[in-house]
């Protein structure tokens, strides 16, 4: 009976053993998923703020040039023209 008991012991001793390194191999496999979607998630968040100073660029300019064409279309006074004004005064 000892001889069952002490190979019924070894056996779930075993059995323990396989399975932490059944939870290691998980953890480490776990873990460089996380790293990998770390790195993943911070490349996405650059590309992403360049996208955006590129659009904020690209806007800023369209959004200029049409302000232009609206003084320019409803014939308001610039500021060359008021200093050209200006100095026309002055002589």
């Amino acid at each position: 009976m000892d001889k069952k008991l002490e190979h019924l012991f070894y056996a779930v001793l075993g059995g323990a053993l396989a399975m932490k390194e059944k939870l290691d191999a998980s953890n480490d496999e776990l873990k460089a998923f996380q790293e990998k979607s770390e790195e993943n998630a911070r490349t996405l968040i650059d590309e992403l703020a360049r996208r955006g100073e590129k659009e904020k660029e690209q806007l800023k300019a369209t959004l200029k040039e049409t302000l232009k064409e609206v003084v320019n279309d409803l014939d308001l006074v610039t500021r060359q023209d008021l200093e050209k004004l200006k100095k026309e005064l002055e002589k």
